[in-house]
This record gives structure tokens, sequence and C-alpha cells, in this order.
């Protein structure tokens, strides 16, 4: 037993019935051996000199999922996880902290939704941007993309729909122009997509584009380019709203979507309030991540690299 930290028993929150059978069936999640998994990733993090992570239970749980239980991926994607964070500053800065007068404004903005669903469901949770709920002039892509980081996180940390059956965004471009395509950093969007791919444990399950204007269908295929190529399958795209139909029923959404679960600005609040109790956790966030000269690895990690065709973690042999 490693004598500077000391053993104890995993503290989990309990799945519904569901969502465990989901688990045991599609994740190869085996509740018996639940702890020493725990305890084997664990062990892993504090014998890399170059990786400071958290370790509390149900954070480790959620890479588990998200790499069907195998702890060599789960090892894999936590190291990304904090190093892609440090390649991506643009996101991953000081104005990442709840109580943040900027993150505070695109939260009451509701650019970006999380769609409450029934404790007993089993399928993927959702979450609605609105595109154009925002000025282009005031804020940066990377301001939007920032607060959904934030959430995607805490989503990773309590939603067991998220780590167990995935998450589908539904992207509302109603409004949409030319400006706003322009709007977003290709680049920006290219390393995002990466991190979201590579180093988050969520599985997405897909992406639905709804009220899409016409002229935006050759700016998006443009777009499309920068994404991973098993993201691009999972992609739809329509010119109306009906279609949101098909993947999240019309009773879970709110009612500016034809749903009966609450308005828009009860969600708004609900998320502002669930982010302030989040201000601890973002800023310790500082405390972790990775110190690249201490890897132990023949192979220098590259962000540049890793961001293009041959990232060096394609070469990298996690132990």
């Amino acid at each position: 037993m490693d004598p500077i930290h000391i053993e104890a028993p995993p503290i989990i929150r309990p799945l519904s019935p569901a969502l465990e059978t989901v688990a045991i069936k599609e994740l190869n999640e085996n509740p018996a051996r639940l702890a020493d998994d725990l305890l084997t990733l664990r062990r892993w993090i504090w014998s890399q000199p170059h990786l400071k992570a958290r370790t509390n239970d149900q954070f480790l749980l959620a890479f588990l999922r998200g790499s069907k239980f195998s702890l060599e991926r789960a090892k894999q994607k936590i190291d990304r996880y904090y190093t892609l964070k440090a390649a991506i500053p643009e996101v991953f800065n000081e104005q990442r902290q709840s109580d943040d007068p900027l993150v505070l404004e695109i939260v009451r903005m509701g650019v970006i939704l999380q769609i409450p669903l029934p404790t007993d469901e089993s399928r993927p949770c959702v979450t609605i941007i609105r595109s154009t709920a925002y000025d282009i002039n005031k804020y940066k892509f990377a301001d939007i993309i920032r607060v959904g980081s934030m959430f995607g996180e805490i989503m990773m940390i309590e939603d067991d729909n998220s780590t167990v059956c995935g998450y589908l965004e539904i992207m509302d471009m109603i409004g949409v122009t030319g400006s706003h395509l322009f709007h977003l950093p290709p680049d920006l969007v290219r390393k995002f997509s990466i991190f979201a791919d590579e180093a988050m444990p969520m599985r997405q399950k897909g992406t639905c584009f709804i009220n899409v204007p016409l002229s935006f269908e050759k700016g998006f295929n443009a777009m499309k380019a920068f994404f991973p190529e098993k993201m691009k399958n999972r992609i739809t795209v329509s010119s109306s709203i009906d279609v949101i139909y098909d993947f999240v029923p019309a009773a879970y959404l709110p009612e500016e979507y034809g749903g009966t679960n609450g308005t828009i600005n009860d969600i708004i609040k609900r998320m502002e309030a669930k982010l302030l109790k989040y201000r601890d956790y973002f800023l310790n966030e500082r405390h972790y991540g990775t110190e690249e000269k201490l890897r132990e690895c023949s192979v220098k990690y590259d962000y540049e690299s890793h961001f293009g065709i041959e990232g060096s973690f394609r070469k990298l042999d996690i132990d």
C-alpha cells in the first residue's frame, strides 16, 4: 500500500436500475470489481510524476465509463484531459470561474441550456445551444466555449445519464448569418472538437442542427471538415425544428421548443444556481494539470502535432 495515501471505500452515487442495466450491458461495468478498478486507476495517477489529477471516486468513474472500463484507455483519457487543456489557453484560463462576470453574463443569456431529464430516464442527456443568443461583436467564441466546457465538466461529475448514455447537442441556428459563421475561429473549433472527442469521458451521441437557413449549408460543409471523422457521421441538419422530436420527447423540452418542461428562463436560473455551487471546484482547478518536463516518456508531447494529423499521444504507451 502506498504509505503516503490512505485508501478508503469508494464513494459512488448509485445508478437507477435503468442506467445500471445500460452500464453493465454497454460499458462493461462490473459492480463487484468497481472498487478495485478505481484503486488501480488512482494508484496509477499517483505514480505519474508529470500528472496532477483529481482522484475522487466519482471523477475517476466517469473516465472508466467513458473508456468502457478499459483501464488503459481510461489512463490515456485522463492524461489527455489535462494535457490538452493546457493546449487551449483561450478556453481554459483564469476566467474559467463560477463567479466571473463574463461567465455569468453568458449563462444568463441562455446561450447554453442543459435540459433536465426525469430521474428514471435512460437516454443521452440533452444540451441546446442557441447560436444567435449572444452578440458576436461583444463576446468571443472562446468565451462561449469556456462556459460550455464548465457545464460539460459539471455534467461529467453529477449527471449519470451523460457518463452512461452519452450526450446529444441540439444547435439552434435560427437567424444565423454569414457573420456568425465567420465569427467561428476554425483553429479553435478544431482543437476543442479534438478535446471533446479524445479527452472528455462522455460519448457524443449526435449533434442536431435545427432552424438552419438554406444559405448555411455551404458554410456548414466547410466547418464540418474540422470535426473528427466519427463526429461527422453523427450530425443531422434540418431547416425546421420538427426534427428535434426524433431525438428528444417533446415533453422534456422547454415551452419555447414546443415542450412542457418549464421555460428557458427556468433552465437559466437552475444552471446559474448550479454553477455557483461549483465555485470552489473551479477555483481549485489551477492545482491540476501536467508538467511535461517530468513526463516519463521517450516521446516529448507536442501540442501542435497532436492537433494536426499525427499527435504524439498516438505513439505513447500508458504504463
